[in-house]
């Protein structure tokens, strides 16, 4: 079982994060929630407060005391879905000034997977550089973007391609990628 700290911003698409902690728990891993102000109205406004059910712990957005602050915790890597892009510029520029931002943070200087999954469109150039430096320093980018050619039949499944791809770049077997979304094939 491995550890994993999910971060939810305000931006909306509360269903990625719950849809992630969801499977993550399912697979026999450890989540721990990092939720800031507005990811916790967006979370209540779009009907995803189940997301708090599948998390082993909640630590405030504020404590900077919580394990995940520190590269001496043991925790396999992070996804913050979704990304606001005030959030991925906090990222981006290293500013560490909440605890979720310091956790991504801590995935990048440790070198652990660390998952951005924005919900915005379009970009503008300075959401594209934030990405292109948040690359650079070895964060993966995976905009929520879900696939159709596995024709899903409910939002679940269509959300679920999306989430498939975060576990997938977590470090999650592609065995139980599989039971998530089915992968191409023709």
């Amino acid at each position: 079982m491995s550890r994993f700290v999910l971060g939810v911003t305000g931006a909306s698409g509360a269903i990625y994060a719950t849809r992630a902690a969801m499977h993550l728990k399912r697979l026999g891993h450890s989540v721990s929630l990092v939720v800031s102000a507005p990811g916790r109205e967006v979370v209540e406004f779009e009907g995803q407060k189940s997301l708090f059910d599948f998390a082993d712990e909640e630590f405030n957005v504020d404590d900077f005391f919580a394990e995940c602050a520190s590269g001496s915790s043991d925790y396999a890597g992070m996804a913050v879905v979704p990304c606001s892009m005030g959030t991925l510029g906090r990222i981006a520029a290293g500013t560490s000034d909440n605890l979720l931002v310091r956790s991504a943070d801590v995935c990048l200087k440790e070198r652990r997977p660390l998952v951005i999954v924005p919900r915005e469109m379009p970009y503008n150039l300075i959401h594209i550089e934030n990405m292109e430096r948040v690359t650079r320093a070895g964060a993966v980018v995976i905009p929520a973007s879900p696939q159709f050619y596995s024709k899903p039949a409910t939002i679940e499944e269509l959300v679920d391609t999306v989430v498939a791809k975060i576990l997938k770049h977590l470090g999650i077997p592609q065995g139980q990628l599989s039971e998530i979304a089915k992968p191409w094939n023709n």
